[in-house]
């Protein structure tokens, strides 16, 4: 179990090249990736929300598109890329580059990938991300549609992330979303770790586990 891992001296500790509250990125160019994502039809987010394999209950009214997505939760090796990636990959593929240039990893690698659409007045429950798979990729934002009323919190901060303008933000701490605003906020978030970087030795651990 996990708390064997901990008695056994390996606590899951987090990737230490992860962000602690956020981290500004820069403005990227999301001109052709808004475009199509506001042609999405009202279907398509319906049944790629139903489909979905991100259900957890913090995330209350938030819709998904995945991409890309993990095959195991306590492994981020595991990516996969799901039925949409093929048609999205040319228009998310410049985003996602521009996003993390600035980390300069050789070889970096993007397990998850998906589009979140808060409705107005929509929230996301303060929450951390769990799951093993989560603690050594860094999470990363790019918003393609919001509004100045919009407010991420982050262990007691709160901040505003503008359109087009990436941003690392901490999901090892509590945080939460509030759109306080008339219109839909949108997304779009994705992991990223340098595939160069020792692994934690609880990885392992878990693995001969079989942990869930």
């Amino acid at each position: 179990m996990i708390t064997d891992l901990i008695r056994r001296g390996r606590t899951m500790y987090p990737n230490p090249r992860k962000t602690t509250s956020i981290r500004r990125l820069g403005v990227v160019d999301i001109a052709a990736l808004k475009a199509a994502v506001s042609a999405i039809p009202e279907s398509l987010w319906q049944a790629e929300n139903a489909d979905k394999p991100n259900r957890f209950e913090a995330l209350d009214a938030t819709a998904h598109i995945v991409f890309r997505f993990v095959a195991n939760m306590r492994d981020w090796r595991s990516g996969y890329a799901r039925p949409l990636w093929d048609e999205w990959q040319s228009l998310l593929a410049p985003v996602l580059a521009a996003a993390t240039a600035d980390y300069g990893y050789t070889n970096g690698v993007f397990p998850r990938v998906m589009l979140a659409r808060m409705p107005a007045g929509g929230v996301i429950q303060p929450h951390r991300d769990a799951n093993p798979a989560a603690k050594w990729p860094h999470k990363i934002h790019v918003p393609i549609q919001t509004n100045d009323q919009v407010v991420f919190h982050i262990d007691g901060q709160s901040y505003h992330l503008p359109e087009g303008e990436a941003a690392e933000v901490n999901n090892m701490g509590v945080h939460a979303v509030e759109n306080r605003g008339s219109t839909p906020r949108i997304h779009l978030i994705f992991e990223y770790y340098d595939a160069d970087q020792p692994e934690p030795e609880w990885l392992a651990a878990l693995a001969a586990q079989q942990l869930v």
